[in-house]
């Protein structure tokens, strides 16, 4: 998106004038962009902080809708849910390339798909943004198996967009 300099800043959408910590409840929920990416399962190395995405969803992701199943009572499921904060966002270095939160936090604008941008939240499913379709639910998978499950492409969507 262009901005035109003769716009006003009360003209300019609020993520582009206002801080993550500015914003109000709605504002940051609505940074989301529905991509389900954080909600995939990850490894971490333990020797060198690395860390190694799945396909393998959380168990209250929904692997078409890609939006959490209980996403109020989330941490009464899956106690290890990371409940995502101004300060938590700005200590995670696994949120995905195309997250709005990460976006945001590092100046950068929201891509043209973000529901925020396109009015509609099935651009970020129609862009090949999203984990829809390529996940398999934490219930079906071993533990011990989730190896076989390492993916590249939560790191790679987006590129070229």
């Amino acid at each position: 998106m262009t901005i035109n300099s003769a716009e006003k800043p009360d003209d300019l959408p609020f993520w582009k004038t206002k801080t993550l910590a500015e914003m109000t409840d709605p504002e940051w929920e609505s940074l989301c962009d529905g991509c389900g990416l954080c909600c995939l399962n990850k490894l971490e190395d333990w020797d060198t902080g690395e860390i190694a995405w799945t396909s393998i969803r959380c168990v209250l992701l929904d692997g078409e809708s890609c939006r959490c199943s209980d996403y109020e009572n989330r941490q009464a499921t899956v106690p290890d849910c990371i409940r995502l904060t101004v300060e938590s966002v700005e200590k995670i270095s696994w949120l995905p390339p195309t997250c709005g939160y990460r976006l945001i936090r590092d100046g950068e604008d929201l891509y043209w798909w973000h529901p925020l941008v396109s009015g509609d939240p099935d651009t970020v499913h129609q862009a090949g943004i999203s984990a829809r379709g390529r996940t398999v639910s934490e219930e079906d998978i071993d533990v011990d198996d989730y190896e076989d499950y390492l993916v590249t492409w939560p790191l790679e969507v987006g590129e070229g967009k």
